[in-house]
This record gives structure tokens, sequence and C-alpha cells, in this order.
């Protein structure tokens, strides 16, 4: 037998035929690396959007399915009252924000042209704070002695602050867009809702097999945790500061309304704002005032000591540093919808790596339910 005979279990990697196979599936590969570089780049602008609608229709799902059976299975009402619900809950209260700011800068304003706003003088205790005493007071003594020349010496640092807050401004009202489209995509998302996450889990399945659909039913799991039990309560429990500061005519509420919604998803809660609220409550107005808003503000800075043990699940706990890292992190790349995604993206992350780290067989990981759900 011819030693140069090839082998009837093989071909001949050595062959021209051989290489040229090599050659078209190179081609192949770099045709599809091209086509989902080009994709990417299309749909990159809107990324963001559909990450948080889907995050949104998966947290929402089943309230929607909830609302579906108490309107005789209207799945197209019951995504539009769940959509008129999301931009309520989110328009409603960025927009009284954002009224707020523009009321204390037309008030600024006007004090600065009538020259009516003015300063106390500066308590001497001040020059003694370290390294920047001297200064803070000199600065201070001049604004209030001199208000028309403390804003002349100090024109550039208010031009670059002018800059700063205007992009700011832009930025929120680009992240306000940004929710807005989110919601109304997410309520064109609930009637799809079976038919995507049959599609996510054949997906899944096919990636990693048995575990695959684990890693999925974990993520909507962590996903509905973290919306329920730090987003939402966050939302409900600023919402509810927010009523209250409002109706007490407290200064600047719009801004320490948002202040609050920081802070409570970051888990701090909100008594970092509402604790001098109350201080000045007491030392400014009378007994009767003070009291009402202390005895409202009290339970308020409470409520997510009820409600998070009833909307959080069971052993899905995520860190608090998890989600601190998440809200600033997402707050600095992505603004104002990176303060929502940023926890639970992160949060999501955390559980998946920690289910992998402990290496689960696909014997403990949940079964895959009879019907795919979000």
């Amino acid at each position: 037998m011819d030693e140069r005979t090839t082998p009837p279990g093989g071909p001949d990697l050595g062959g021209p035929s051989s290489i040229e196979t090599r050659i078209t599936d190179y081609v192949r590969l770099g045709v599809i690396v091209l086509f989902a570089y080009w994709s990417y780049t299309l749909v990159a602008p809107f990324i963001l959007i559909v990450i948080w609608a889907a995050i949104l229709t998966v947290a929402v799902y089943p309230l929607y399915e909830a609302l579906q059976s108490l309107l005789g299975g209207r799945r197209r009402v019951a995504a539009f009252l769940i959509t008129l619900l999301g931009l309520g809950i989110i328009i409603g209260p960025l927009t009284a924000i954002a009224f707020n700011f523009v009321e204390a800068m037309q008030w600024l304003i006007s004090k600065l042209t009538t020259g009516s706003l003015q300063f106390p003088s500066p308590p001497d205790a001040v020059r003694s704070w370290p390294i920047l005493g001297e200064r803070v007071y000199s600065a201070w003594l001049l604004a209030a002695t001199n208000l028309g020349e403390a804003l002349e010496h100090m024109q550039p640092a208010l031009l670059q602050a002018g800059r700063f807050v205007l992009g700011k401004s832009a930025a929120i009202g680009l992240g306000l867009i940004n929710f807005i489209i989110s919601i109304v995509l997410a309520g064109f998302l609930f009637g799809h809702g079976p038919s995507l996450a049959s599609g996510i889990n054949r997906f899944a399945e096919r990636i990693a097999g048995q575990r695959g659909l684990g890693f999925v039913q974990l993520t909507g799991a962590t996903i509905r945790n973290v919306a329920s039990g730090v987003i939402g309560v966050a939302i409900i429990q600023t919402l509810m500061a927010g009523l209250v500061l409002y109706f007490f005519a407290i200064p600047a509420s719009g801004g320490l309304t948002f202040a609050i919604l920081i802070l409570c998803i970051m888990q701090i809660g909100p008594a970092l704002v509402l604790l001098p609220v109350v201080i000045w409550a007491w030392m400014i107005q009378d007994l009767s005032y003070a009291l009402s808003l202390t005895v409202l503000l009290v339970p308020v800075a409470l409520v997510d000591n009820v409600m998070k043990p009833l909307l959080v699940s069971r052993g899905l706990s995520t860190p608090m540093l998890v989600i601190f890292m998440g809200v600033i992190g997402g707050t600095i790349a992505y603004g104002l919808i990176g303060l929502f995604l940023g926890p639970i993206v992160l949060s999501v992350f955390y559980d998946l790596l920690i289910a992998w780290v402990r290496v689960q067989t696909p014997s403990r990981l949940p079964n895959s339910a009879s019907e795919p759900r979000f």
C-alpha cells in the first residue's frame, strides 16, 4: 500500500483543497464580523434606549399580566394603561424639578438685576478654616458689602459654572427624552413578550445548554428584584417626600426632591436631605408648621424599611456596594438614564458572576417553565 495514500477517515490537511476551504471559512468569518460591526454602528445610538425598554418590560411584565386578566385579556389596553402610568411617574417629577430649577434661576436673575440680593456678613470663625479660610472670608465679605464688584471679580468662574450648568441641563433634557422613548417602546414590547422570551431561551440554550436557561431566569429574577426593591421603593419614597416638600412650600423643593431620589437609589436614604429641612423648619417657622412637617416627613423617611421586605425577593440580595457603584458609574457614563440603568445592570452581572463561580450543575438550576415568560 502506498504510504502517500490519504487515509479513509480524513482529508489531506496539507492539500490545495484544504487550504481553499480554510480561506473560504476565513472570508465568511470576515464578512460576518464586518456585518456585525456595521450593524452595531447603526444601532449604537439606540442601544441604551432598547436595553432600558427591555429592562422595563421584564420588571413590569407581572403587572401587565395581572392588568390584562382584569381587563378580560385586552393586551393593547393593558399595555396602553401601563405606558401612561410609566410616563406619569417619570415625566411628572422630572418636569416639576425642571420648572423649579427655572423658577429658581429667574428669581436669582431678578434679584441680581434689581440689586436686592443681599448676603449677611461672614462670621469671624470662617477665617480659622484650614487652607481656604481667608479666601472664603474675603470673598464672602466682598459679596456682603459690594455685590457688584464681587460678581465682576468672579465673572470668569461664574461663566464657567454657567456653561457647566447649561451642559448638565441639556444632558438631563436628553435623558428625559430617552426615558420617554424607552417607556413607549416598552409598551410595544409587552404584546410580544412570550415570543421574545422564547427566542431568548432558545438562544441561551444553544449557547450554554440547560445552564443558559437557568442564567436567563436568574437575570429576570434579579431585574425584578432590583427594579421593585431598589428603583421602585426609591421612586415611591421620592414622590411622597416631594409632595410634602411641595405642599409646605419648602425652598428649592425640586432640587431637594432630585437629591432624595439619588440618595434613595444609592440605598443611603432621604435622611441627609430631610433632617436639615426639619431643623430649618423648627428654627425658622412657627410651631404648628414645624410639627406638621415633622409628623409627615418621619414616616416618609422610614417607609423603605416597610416596603423593601415586601418587595425584595428572598435569596437575591445584592450588596449595597454593588448598587452604589452602579448608581455612580451609570450616572457618570450615561447621565440620567444611567442613574436607573447602572444599578440594575451591575446587579445582574454580580448575580450571574456569583452563580457562575459556584459552578452549579444543571440539575441545581431552576427548571425552565413550560411556557416562555419574562
